[in-house]
């Protein structure tokens, strides 16, 4: 039996030197460095400054790319309506003591038809002009002829009478001075004035 303690021992012993023998458990691996999340975040940062800067930019062009269609839009609307007071403005002429309108003055009428037809609120006047020659009464009813014979032309394309009135100034208002026959081809003229709806 003297082994026996002996045994004891031994098993004592060996428990021992194996429970001194196991290793320490490590340590926990340490969790990412705190750099690494502030360096993403850093640079989510930075992108989100990047992608609102670049949506600024498109934004202002977008900006400006308007603010040009419509000053250009402007720009347009203005050139038309010069255009458009031009062409109604534009004299048409006659022959000597004849109110007839002359197949090369049907072009300029037919603008002016246009126009009238786009703008349905504008309203003129054609004021029949003469030359010198002729008495003033007789100038005044030529002045007349001419003034209804452009008024019947308007109306004859679709225009409502209503929306033109006519005037005669006879030989009151000459635009070219002189007793020649260019002078007095200037004088023989239609003239066109907007009353309303500019």
């Amino acid at each position: 039996m003297s082994r026996s303690p002996l045994i004891v021992l031994g098993l004592a012993a060996a428990f021992v030197i194996a429970a001194c023998g196991k290793k320490e458990p490590e340590p926990p691996a340490p969790a990412e460095a705190p750099t690494a999340t502030v360096d993403s975040a850093a640079e989510r940062a930075r992108a989100d400054s990047i992608a609102a800067a670049e949506e600024a930019r498109r934004r202002e062009e977008a900006e400006r790319l308007q603010r040009q269609r419509e000053a250009d839009s402007l720009a347009a609307l203005s050139r038309n309506a010069e255009e458009m007071r031009a062409a109604l403005a534009t004299m048409i002429h006659f022959d000597y003591d004849k109110a007839d309108v002359r197949p090369d003055d049907a072009g300029t009428l037919d603008a002016k038809v246009t126009i009238l037809q786009q703008n349905p609120n504008l309203r003129i006047r054609v004021s029949g002009h003469c030359d010198e020659r002729g008495s003033d009464e007789y100038n005044l009813a030529l002045g007349n002829r001419r003034a209804t014979a452009v008024k019947q032309y308007l109306v004859n394309h679709g225009i409502d009478a209503s929306r033109i009135e006519t005037q005669s100034w006879g030989e009151e208002r000459p635009i070219a001075q002189g007793s020649t026959e260019e002078a007095w081809a200037q004088n023989r003229r239609a003239e066109f004035e907007v009353l309303a709806g500019n």
